[in-house]
């Protein structure tokens, strides 16, 4: 054969490996044609096309293993018993720019399904390596990495110890101050999962300066960008009152409030979230919102709209509304009973009935006043008929009952009890009947008192109306 011919053996089998690897990595990209490529092998036959001489092969193969291993955990396992995790680890180091994004790709694939997954990612030294593809010159690579980098710290407090450790928190901060929109997204996304198992790792956060970058992008024009932001700053505030201090001193507010109008309903529920993590810790944090402004906002958000967009606002009132008789005043001022009320009667999921009756329970709870505001909304009868309802949850019951018993023990307005004598069970009628007897009681004794006084006659006090009192204690 001539020097020509033999040559042309060696293209048509890179032709031929090429078209493979491209044709598996289109396959990969419907899920029913997944179980066929598994009961053929594909995970053998991709392995050595890693190692192959053609660059482009070598990341094509990756690819489509990426594509397999994100599909479900079983093709993520049979990556890892496959022994390819480390080859893409060393591949990281030595590679183009190219196969760096479909190796951390596959290496994120790999690492979402489990906490077990991830820490073979662990294992087989991805993150030190992954950390330095952080620095890349190519911002494909820097997302690409944070991205893998994220899914191994979202799972528990261990795994993103391990990132930590790595040196990770430093360079995610660089890559939120990049001008790549996309990048941001990750990093911050990232950051996100960092902070939200422990205050020390959150604590890590925020050494590394992250609050004030993560503050600066609220008012980003992309709202995948503000999701994460503001899910980030969530996750940080969460865990004690000296971090959501210092998350407000970022000077969030009002800034963080404009978001609980965005059209997009992930940045107003995410808004919500931050607020709520806020007003949970202390009163005074919760003055601070009510102050700027955000009870209302948060009810103007909850009333623009539904299902679970609405939970982290629903709880916010809660939260505020639990902390003293002021501030329940300032939710009761501020038209948020009829909100809730609405959410009790117009949701149709169980949690997020329970999270407004949670919530009325706390605003009734103060003192009469506060009681009869949330009466006058007709809550009651709506709380006693979601408690007997055989089909709502055990929590939603447990909710309903315990929001019944503290509007009930501060609340005087009888024409709100009334209904409740005829349909109440005897767990809840009794403290309808208390009530009832403490008012006709109270009015009975003032009765008696002013005709005791009216008969009274006393040199020693003379009343407006001619009243006396005496001093006598004879019968």
């Amino acid at each position: 054969m001539s020097q020509r011919q033999v040559l042309q053996v060696f293209e048509q089998y890179q032709r031929a490996r090429t078209q493979f690897v491209q044709t598996i990595a289109e396959l990969a990209t419907r899920p029913q044609n997944i179980e066929t490529l598994q009961n053929a092998g594909i995970m053998s036959l991709l392995r050595p096309l890693l190692l192959d001489v053609v660059p482009t092969i070598q990341q094509t193969s990756a690819l489509a293993l990426g594509r397999l291993a994100n599909y479900n955990d079983d093709l993520a396992e049979a990556v890892v018993k496959g022994d390819i995790l480390p080859q893409l680890v060393y591949s990281l180091a030595e590679q183009n720019r190219f196969y760096k994004k479909a190796a951390a790709f596959v290496l994120r694939a790999v690492a979402k399904h489990s906490p077990q997954l991830a820490q073979s990612v662990v294992d087989c030294g991805a993150l030190d390596a992954l950390v330095v593809c952080l620095e890349d010159f190519d911002p494909g690579v820097k997302e690409a990495a944070a991205w893998a980098l994220g899914y191994v710290a979202r799972h528990n407090a261990e795994l993103s110890q391990a990132v930590v450790d790595a040196g990770a928190v430093p360079l995610l901060v660089l890559c939120v101050q990049e001008p790549e929109v996309a990048l941001k997204r990750i990093a911050a996304s990232a950051l996100s999962d960092l902070s939200k198992h422990s205050p020390e790792l959150a604590q890590t956060v925020v050494d590394a300066g992250a609050i004030a970058h993560l503050a600066q992008m609220i008012l980003s024009p992309d709202a995948k960008l503000k999701r994460q932001v503001l899910s980030a700053l969530s996750q940080i505030s969460k865990h004690s009152v000296d971090l959501a201090e210092m998350v407000v001193e970022a000077e969030i507010f009002p800034v963080v409030l404009t978001c609980l109008k965005d059209p997009d309903e992930y940045v107003r529920k995410n808004a919500a979230t931050l607020i709520r993590e806020i007003a949970r810790h202390t009163p005074e944090l919760s003055q601070l919102i009510v102050n700027a402004g955000g009870v209302a906002a948060v009810i103007d958000c909850i009333g623009n709209s539904k299902g679970n967009v609405r939970l982290p606002g629903v709880m916010m009132l809660g939260y505020v509304a639990a902390h003293s008789e002021n501030l329940a005043m300032a939710v009761i001022i501020s038209k948020g009973v009829p909100q809730l009320a609405i959410c009790l009667s117009e949701e149709s999921e169980d949690h997020i009935k329970a999270a407004a009756a949670w919530s009325l329970g706390q605003i009734g709870r103060h003192t009469p006043e506060h009681a009869r505001a949330v009466a006058v909304a007709n809550v009651l009868p709506k709380l006693l008929s979601l408690y007997m309802d055989t089909e709502s949850s055990e929590d939603l019951q447990v909710k309903a009952k315990k929001a019944l018993k503290n509007i009930l023990q501060k609340c005087t307005h009888l024409p709100a009890l009334e209904p409740l004598l005829h349909d109440a069970p005897p767990n809840i009628l009794k403290h309808v009947v208390g009530q009832f007897s403490k008012l006709l009681f109270s009015r009975f004794f003032m009765s008696a008192l002013y005709h005791l006084l009216s008969s009274a006659r006393s040199p020693f006090c003379t009343l407006p109306n001619n009243v006396a009192y005496t001093t006598r204690h004879d019968n």
